[in-house]
């Protein structure tokens, strides 16, 4: 989760989530180098005294300055298309979570087993107890496996709402009427937080969403318990 004073991202639990992060690195840096590039340039032109009487109208200068351009653009465009089709790409899940947003709290449905659904309501604050988050934690936490392919099937039964994990790189609307799929994949154990991405009404800034990612074996016994 985020701390007070987190200027990046945070650390990637997911493999989309580490690509992501490589693809704002390797941006970042050209972006950088051509920002220095263009303060040099700039600056040379401002302290100099002289003027290139063959600089002027010069077609070769010309050519350079839209082909150098292009490709740097192409440099950044094509890790980005390769990174939204695989961000899109979801492969024989072996899990499905149905997610569906209210005013103002979500309700999961784990469709591969018979009667697993509940309701996630924020905890209030008379509720929390020690190594609780204040407006961060819930009544009942989404449990899911680590290391296993997961689909997620994203709805509201109302107006807009926005299911977001940062760590995990997921970012889904729900829209009413329409059902949203996205693919996670949990690359260790851990407690993931989000909150609704999109703005719903009065209480949006209180239907938080907390994933717990635990082993198979431990995921299987929870669900026997259930």
């Amino acid at each position: 989760m985020s701390i007070w004073n987190q200027f990046l991202f945070q650390d990637g639990a997911s493999p989309l989530m580490e690509q992501l992060i490589f693809f704002h690195d390797h941006t970042m840096m050209i972006l950088i180098l051509i920002t220095i590039l263009i303060s040099y340039m700039m600056m040379s032109l401002i302290m100099s005294k002289f003027l290139n009487r063959v600089l002027l109208e010069g077609q070769e200068v010309e050519t350079m300055w839209t082909i150098f351009p292009a490709i740097v653009l192409i440099f950044i465009a094509l890790p980005s298309l390769h990174l939204l089709y695989l961000l899109d790409e979801v492969n024989n899940p072996l899990l499905t979570l149905k997610v569906l947003g209210h005013q103002w709290y979500w309700s999961y449905e784990y469709s591969d087993f018979k009667d697993l659904e509940f309701d996630s309501f924020m905890l209030p604050l008379e509720e929390l107890s020690s190594g609780n988050f204040r407006l961060l934690d819930v009544d009942n936490r989404v449990l899911l496996p680590s290391k296993t392919q997961i689909r997620m099937l994203i709805s509201a039964a109302d107006v807009l709402h926005s299911w977001t994990i940062p760590a995990l790189g997921v970012k889904v609307d729900a829209v009413p009427g329409r059902l949203n799929q996205t693919m996670i994949y949990i690359s260790h154990v851990g407690l993931f937080f989000g909150q609704c991405s999109e703005i719903c009404g009065a209480n949006h800034s209180f239907m938080p969403i907390v994933i717990e990612s635990v082993p198979m074996y431990w995921f299987l016994l929870w669900v026997k318990s259930k």
